[in-house]
């Protein structure tokens, strides 16, 4: 019987999860007992191996959670392929004898191999023209199939395949421009957007990437999800930015790693850490999340975190570059000390928004003039209003160009499509959001309240790749949210391996023992059929917040013409 599962093997190919290198790395699923015996035997393998081949330099890195043991090595960017088989090979092979001279056949049969294999894969002008930018501080990407150095406007590429040698290149030519990478649970695609208003007003050129698209100024270059690095690097090439704003999601980090090496992006963001996709890639935790979420720490010249965000504060210790707070309260003991120590912070005070730096605090806007925020009620989008002011300050925006998105920046489908969206139908309101975890639903409960209404409604739902807990969470908030009728919504094409009527059960039966009375729920099949009931249901002065996920398209147009 094997002591382990092989689960994945993929290329790191920036700062991840388990260190601040790119290499290969393997996923094994096996009792915690185990994991010890196993890291020994497979460093009793792969080291001589990698001193077998030239890479006795290169160094190892392993990283635990219950149930699973990521095994890692750093390796040349021109051999990571070969480097992933080199690091299956290194597994322990339970059937392997231990009789020494079986070993040392095997090991110089693999130094035979692996070297062809190198040969092969190898692209020295790669390396040649990575070495070069570093040291010349110009900015080095790559990918499968392309090589760039410089950065938006000031970029060169070239096919992987089809170098020229580092010494042609005028590295003086290719300039950095400003670059911001967002991360966090709820919040991102709004604070990259409201960026975007903000480096538009000061007449710059901005690229975005995030969950929902590549957008060039204006353009949407790409539909889909593009947080990861592939989206970044699209961003960072394109001969038309000056401002790069990268929505930096989880699921990239854990699978690839980061686009950009430690130290290249201006400035960081962590918005916040809430329970989301709990269970995936060896996250099992929110303190692992937590974990997760800091790698995009490596790459920042310059780090912002949310003073209320529990998690973030706990882990201020991890970073070593400047760091700005952002906070709803200016009298926290957190951001009071930091200010006397001359650390910069946005908070919120008496109404306003307020910029401290060098101990003067300056009033920047009363939350009135801020659309995004409902004047105030929506707290959520006053953190992320004070969060990209903290963003723009390190990237070199003006305090007009700040301001001037602000007051601009809509909750409307133009500006910020599925977040926030605001609808007048008839004699009544409608609220359309993203909000697809607790913590957001339960920011989204808390602006509703403090909107009037004479009734509130909201839809729910979920995909099936969230755990038991997260859906009863989600349920938790809803109930604790003083609605007045729940539509459960069954998500079809999202059920990601339950069965249907699944996600609905869980909901409704946590909802019930939440105290919410049976007899306000109702069930939908689909996201449509949930936002045409609720329609029905509405009369005037109602207030409906529709929980969209998977139809948002077809829920927003339906809206429009009601």
């Amino acid at each position: 019987m094997n002591l382990f599962e092989l689960r994945d093997s993929r290329r790191l190919t920036g700062p991840n999860v388990i260190w601040g290198k790119a290499g290969p790395v393997v996923d094994l699923a096996l009792a915690d007992a185990d994991a010890d015996a196993v890291e020994q035997a497979w460093k009793s393998k792969l080291m001589p191996l990698l001193d077998g081949l030239g890479w006795g330099a290169e160094t190892t890195a392993s990283r635990r959670f219950p149930g699973g043991l990521s095994l890692a090595f750093s390796a040349p960017m021109d051999a990571l392929y070969t480097a992933c088989e080199i690091n299956e090979w290194a597994l322990p092979d339970q059937q392997l004898t231990e009789n020494e001279p079986d070993r040392e056949v095997a090991l110089t049969a693999a130094i035979a191999r692996f070297n062809a294999a190198l040969r092969k894969e190898g692209n020295p002008p790669l390396v040649r023209i990575q070495h070069s930018a570093n040291r010349a501080g110009s900015l080095f990407l790559t990918c499968d199939d392309v090589v760039s150095v410089g950065a938006g406007r000031w970029s060169e590429s070239w096919q992987v395949k089809e170098l020229p040698e580092a010494g042609s290149i005028d590295m003086a030519a290719h300039e950095r421009i400003p670059i911001a990478m967002i991360t966090g649970t709820n919040g991102k695609t709004t604070t990259v957007r409201l960026l975007k208003a903000m480096v538009d007003a000061q007449g710059k050129v901005p690229g975005l990437s995030s969950t929902d698209w590549l957008m060039v100024g204006n353009e949407v270059i790409d539909h889909g999800d593009w947080s990861g690095p592939g989206g970044a690097r699209a961003i960072l090439r394109n001969p038309n930015v000056d401002v790069a704003l990268l929505e930096t999601a989880r699921g990239g980090m854990l699978r690839r790693g980061l686009a950009l090496a430690a130290g290249e992006a201006d400035v960081v963001l962590i918005n916040n850490i809430a329970a989301d996709h709990l269970g995936e890639w060896g996250v099992q935790d929110l303190d692992m999340l937590a974990d997760t979420k800091f790698v995009i720490r490596h790459a920042g010249r310059h780090i912002v975190l949310n003073a209320d965000d529990e998690k973030s504060v706990e882990r201020v210790h991890l970073i070593q570059q400047p760091l700005t707070w952002f906070s709803l309260n200016h009298h926290s003991d957190l951001i009071q000390n930091h200010i006397a120590n001359g650390g910069q912070a946005a908070t919120l005070d008496g109404g306003f928004l307020t910029w401290t730096a060098s101990h003067e605090t300056t009033k920047l806007i009363p939350v009135s003039e801020i659309p995004i925020t409902f004047g105030g009620a929506a707290q959520h989008n006053v953190a992320n209003a004070l969060a990209a002011i903290c963003v723009a300050k390190e990237l070199g925006l003006r305090d007009e160009s700040i301001l001037s998105g602000l007051q601009s920046f809509q909750s409307n489908l133009k500006d910020n499509p599925g977040r926030l969206n605001r609808f007048q139908v008839r004699d009544f309101t409608v609220l359309v959001d993203f909000a697809h975890n607790a913590h957001g639903l339960s920011a989204l409960m808390q602006m509703t309240a403090a909107m009037p209404a004479n009734r509130r409604l909201v839809t729910l739902g979920h995909a099936g790749d969230r755990n038991d807990d997260a859906l009863v969470e989600l349920a938790q908030a809803a109930a604790a949210g003083g609605v007045d009728r729940v539509i459960i919504k069954e998500q079809p094409n999202e059920l990601r391996g339950r069965q249907p009527g699944e996600i609905p059960a869980i909901l409704e039966g946590a909802l019930i023992e939440a105290g919410f009375p049976a007899e306000q729920i109702a069930h939908a099949a689909n996201e449509m059929e949930a936002t045409q009931s609720a329609l029905d249901w509405a009369e005037s002065g109602d207030l409906l917040l529709l929980l969209t996920l998977d139809s948002r398209k077809e829920v927003l147009g339906l809206l429009q013409k009601a």
